[in-house]
């Protein structure tokens, strides 16, 4: 059911977009799924927590903008 949903929402939003997209699937339960649907593009279980410490490095340090 969860893989339905998921192909489900890349498909509305793919549709809603009209035209060509990466799907990235990340962090959580997203390794669970990446291999059960040829519809997510790529996977990377850290993508997130590398953007949080990305903004956390620039806001620290706001000369690196």
């Amino acid at each position: 059911g969860y893989v339905a949903l998921i192909e489900g929402l890349i498909d509305r939003i793919r549709h809603e977009y009209a035209r060509p997209m990466t799907v990235v699937a990340t962090g959580g339960v997203a390794s669970l799924f990446e291999g059960a649907t040829d519809k997510i593009d790529k996977f990377d279980p850290d993508l997130t927590i590398r953007g949080l410490l990305e903004i956390h490095r620039r806001n620290s340090n706001p000369s690196l903008g």
